[in-house]
């Protein structure tokens, strides 16, 4: 992602005519606090994008006895727990570290799944709080959509003829053409880097949840149950699209390459196998 970046920078740099190198250290700066703002803030930015609110144990002793059975299981701090009103069942887990990770439920899985289906559930969220997923995907996300925002923004002031410096790397057109292109699939590449980061951390929490629960079962019979249901949340952004344990959107993508999670019917496969101890 730094390299895209910097990449993004030069192009855009030789397309204006500026042959330095001292503009690259200040874009960098610029994605990585952006990176370390959303990092820290992540459980506040998501519960305000999923319109989650927080619970207490009063409101559902269940709910939280079963996460912090899970806990006990992981060895995790207990998380703060937030329900998303909303009948489509997805779950998501976010902060920026165990210390400070949150699990939230939509109303949808609470009610269309028994304990054995949730236990898996809370065990793959959880799975992602100790893999330091929320980490590694407010990175990827942050750096794709500042590099989006680079581009467009570059592209207009192109557009709007902000070459008109002219230099000595003006003067080439295929100079301009490369550069140009370079800005256009920058966003692009930038976007299956997040979404191939995606999908390999949400491999890795399907089987650490099996190494919470010891039971493949719970967590293969939730996933059948999310494939059979064809709601989708409402909150369908694709800023936040790969938090949840099932897309809302990746039915909808073009190719397996821009999805954000495996394809639902491998990962059921994957945990029939792990039944079966085929794996």
């Amino acid at each position: 992602m730094a390299a895209l970046v910097a990449f993004v920078v030069y192009a855009a740099a030789l397309y204006f005519g500026y042959v330095g190198i001292g503009i690259v250290p200040i874009a960098v700066g610029i994605a990585l606090i952006s990176i370390w703002g959303s990092y820290y803030s992540s459980d506040r930015i998501v519960l305000t994008m999923t319109g989650a609110k927080l619970i207490s144990e009063e409101d559902n002793p269940q709910l939280f006895n079963l996460v912090n059975e899970m806990c006990i299981a992981s060895g995790l701090p207990m998380p703060k727990i937030a329900v998303v009103q909303d009948s489509a069942p997805n779950a998501f887990a976010t902060g920026r570290n165990p210390e400070h990770a949150l699990i939230a439920f939509t109303t949808g899985i609470l009610e269309k799944m028994d304990r054995e289906q949730l236990q898996g559930v809370v065990a793959h969220e959880l799975a992602h709080v100790a893999n330091r997923d929320t980490l590694v995907s407010a990175i990827a996300a942050t750096t794709a959509g500042a590099l989006a925002l680079i581009s467009d923004l570059l592209i207009r002031m192109m557009w709007f003829g902000g070459n008109r410096r002219s230099g000595n790397n003006n003067s080439n057109p295929l100079v301009l053409i490369a550069a140009f292109l370079a800005l256009i699939l920058a966003p692009i590449a930038a976007t299956l880097l997040r979404s191939a980061i995606s999908r390999k951390r949400e491999s890795l929490a399907d089987a650490t949840a099996i190494s919470f629960t010891r039971n493949p079962t719970g967590l293969r019979r939730a996933l059948e149950t999310l494939a059979h249901d064809s709601t989708v949340v409402r909150q369908k952004s694709t800023a936040v699209a790969h938090i949840w344990i099932e897309s809302p959107l990746d039915h909808k993508a073009a190719s397996k390459m821009f999805a954000t999670h495996p394809p639902i019917q491998e990962r059921i496969e994957l945990l029939r196998q792990m039944e079966n101890g085929q794996l």
